[in-house]
């Protein structure tokens, strides 16, 4: 037996994309109530009544836990994560034939759990500093945490090392490497995804769902219009679909920025609360969320016939965010299908009936969470308060006697504080 799997296994770095084994095609599990309805339909018209139906369905249930706040937006976020990271290590066992391998589906989950354990506890750190200065336990673990998060982590090493076994150790090392790219692929980019909803929730919905709608209305662009084929590895994309998509994905994008920088619950940083035990989000709108006013350009000034016009700075920036997501966002998708192709599977997974897998919806989502953290760190976050009154906190207290002097005299010379008088 050893020997047979050295042989199918030896040449596996140098077998083609036409050596791949083939996957077995996923059920369907559309529901029959839809299959009855929909059964006079031809196959392409059934398929966009199905995906039409589905996504209103999720679309609904999103505003339903936008409506329950942020921390089921979390909760959301790390069941997305850990669903697709399910997927993709999936299809890893399939096409490498890879159950038989010793614990190796126990360390793919085990890394999860650490690398999630890293990436929450430096969130906490962040943005939960006044909370854990109450808790001791927390506070040895916020303290070491880097430390811990190491060893945690070279236990999962040892423990691989372990398992390797002769006549598996080429394969066992593809599967490590697939794990760990997996991990940087959905563990990275959804904890970016919760980076960008502590600025606020109009930088968790404007990106997100700038990407929905660029392909919701790059597909039925692409469904009525669509003609021209746009790249070999989607063949149903279409430059029509796609430049509908570009148009329709910043007007929308600038009419939800409008909309949502009205509101407080929507534009204020979120925040945990100790006294109330929640989040909240509170807060004196910053001057991204204040009406300004804008000189227009002469050849919008002949057509509008204004001078001016009042904007929130939001909208510009959502320009931004929305072009993003709909001239790079899909490349996403085109990096999603080349991996498809080259396993030889149509969908990473059947969950959702007429959309494929939850990978399949957010392969776009991923690199749009990056671009938007990138982009608030380079042009609008300063430094972050939590953090530095967290670093101050742990100080020794003459260390934190020194560093309260010197801004009390820092802030008296810029006449902030008036200079005490001596007696």
């Amino acid at each position: 037996m050893l020997f047979y799997i050295d042989d199918r296994y030896g040449d596996l770095d140098s077998r083609t994309d036409s050596d791949i084994p083939e996957i077995p095609p996923s059920l369907d599990r559309t529901p029959e109530i839809l299959k009855k309805a929909l059964s006079g339909l031809s196959s392409r018209w059934k398929n966009w009544w199905i995906r039409g139906i589905l996504t209103l369905t999720m679309i609904s249930l999103f505003f339903l836990i936008i409506y329950m706040g942020s921390f089921m937006l979390m909760l959301l976020v790390l069941s997305i994560q850990v669903k697709c990271f399910h997927e993709i290590i999936t299809i890893g066992y399939r096409v490498y034939r890879s159950y038989d391998l010793p614990w190796f589906r126990t360390l793919s989950w085990y890394f999860l759990l650490c690398v999630n354990y890293f990436f929450y506890g430096e969130t906490v750190a962040d943005y939960f500093a006044t909370f854990v200065q109450r808790e001791e336990q927390l506070q040895f673990l916020i303290r070491y945490h880097r430390f811990i998060s190491f060893a945690l982590y070279l236990a999962g090493f040892c423990m691989f090392v372990l398992s390797l076994v002769k006549k598996h150790y080429r394969l066992q090392f593809y599967m490590f490497a697939w794990t760990h790219v997996t991990l940087l692929i959905t563990v990275t980019q959804s904890h970016l995804v919760i980076q960008n909803l502590f600025e606020g929730m109009i930088w968790f919905l404007v990106p997100i769902s700038s990407v929905i709608c660029n392909d919701i209305t790059a597909y039925l662009f692409g469904f009525f219009f669509g003609r021209t084929p746009l790249i070999k590895l989607s063949p149903k994309k279409t430059w029509e679909g796609f430049i509908g998509g570009f148009f329709s994905t910043v007007v929308f994008g600038f009419t939800a920025a409008y909309v949502l920088s009205k509101y407080q619950y929507f534009v204020c940083p979120v925040e945990y609360r100790s006294d109330v035990n929640s989040f909240v989000t509170e807060c004196e709108p910053s001057e991204l969320f204040r009406l300004q006013s804008y000189s227009l350009p002469p050849f919008l000034k002949a057509v509008l016939r204004r001078e001016t016009v009042s904007l929130y700075p939001f909208q510009i920036h959502s320009i931004a965010l929305s072009t993003f997501a709909s001239l790079i966002g899909p490349f996403g998708g085109f990096f999603a299908s080349g991996f498809k192709r080259a396993f030889k599977i149509k969908d990473f997974a059947n969950t959702i009936p007429g959309h494929g897998g939850i990978m399949d919806r957010f392969d776009c989502q991923y690199l749009m969470a990056t671009f938007v953290h990138v982009y608030i760190t380079s042009f609008i976050r300063g430094p972050n308060p939590s953090r530095v009154l967290q670093q101050l906190l742990v100080l020794q207290p003459e260390q934190q006697l020194n560093i309260y002097k010197t801004l009390k005299t820092h802030l008296t010379e810029k006449g902030i504080l008036q200079p005490t008088l001596k007696v």
